[in-house]
């Protein structure tokens, strides 16, 4: 069965960092690009960042030079590494595989930036 599992989430003050990762297992990672999005209270899930099977980036407008996504084959697992975070980074943030017409998403784990 497919199944991402995200974990790194938590609380942590403005101007901090937070590691994000997205552990894939069921599908053959290598093909699959990965990404993760935002979903705050009250808003739409959006697009905060996604890594090609050839490791080609792109990243929202609202979270750049603050994030990175990177990839590790091997381990099977994505990694967002996110600095100088803000208040408006909270959100539950949610990693999705995609590949072709198969789409696949984790359940998310919190992340709280507050003083």
């Amino acid at each position: 069965q497919v199944q991402l599992a995200e974990s790194g989430g938590g609380f942590v003050q403005p101007g901090g960092s937070l590691s994000l990762s997205c552990a894939a297992s069921g599908i053959i990672f290598d093909i699959y690009a990965i990404a993760w999005f935002r979903q705050a209270p009250g808003k739409q899930r959006e697009l905060v960042a996604r890594i090609t099977p050839s490791s080609r980036t792109n990243y929202e407008d609202y979270v750049k030079r603050r994030i990175s996504i990177t990839r590790n084959n091997t381990r099977n697992t994505v990694y967002l590494q996110m600095d100088s975070l803000k208040p408006g980074d909270t959100a539950v943030k949610v990693c999705n595989a995609a590949h072709s017409d198969r789409d696949y998403w984790g359940r998310g784990t919190q992340v709280t930036v507050s003083s």
